[in-house]
């Protein structure tokens, strides 16, 4: 099994840039293909954007498209997600996911995610 552990969240302004990292436990962390997920208050948890186990390919909501990059580091067993442009709609608890074998169409789904960090809180200001 694989254990996510969050971090970088913080307080932004609207515009600037955040980088959260996902270090993961676990021996085959580069079988997993990896997710970014986000909730906030109220909403349901809303897809951010995935990379495949290799980081060859990375697949994005529509709603961060352009501004958000989702990199990952199988030797250091840790997933990235670059936020750049930040908006206040962007405030959320961010969690990172895994799976160790995810369709390409079930990405995007969280419930098909067996795997979740703990979350970390981004908040942008305006």
């Amino acid at each position: 099994q694989v254990q996510l552990v969050e971090s970088g969240g913080g307080l932004v302004q609207a515009g600037g840039s955040l980088r959260l990292s996902c270090a993961a436990s676990g021996r085959t962390f580069s079988r997993y293909d990896m997710g970014w997920f986000r909730q906030a208050p109220g909403k349901e948890r809303e897809f951010v954007g995935a990379v495949t186990r290799s980081g060859g390919t990375t697949y994005y909501a529509d709603s961060v498209k352009g501004r958000f990059s989702i990199s990952r580091d199988n030797a250091k067993n840790t997933v990235y997600l670059q936020m750049n442009s930040l908006k206040p709609e962007d405030t959320a608890v961010y969690y990172c996911a895994a799976d160790y074998n995810i369709a390409t169409t079930a990405r995007s789904d969280a419930k098909k995610y067996d795997h979740w960090g703990q979350g970390t809180q981004v908040t942008v200001s305006s």
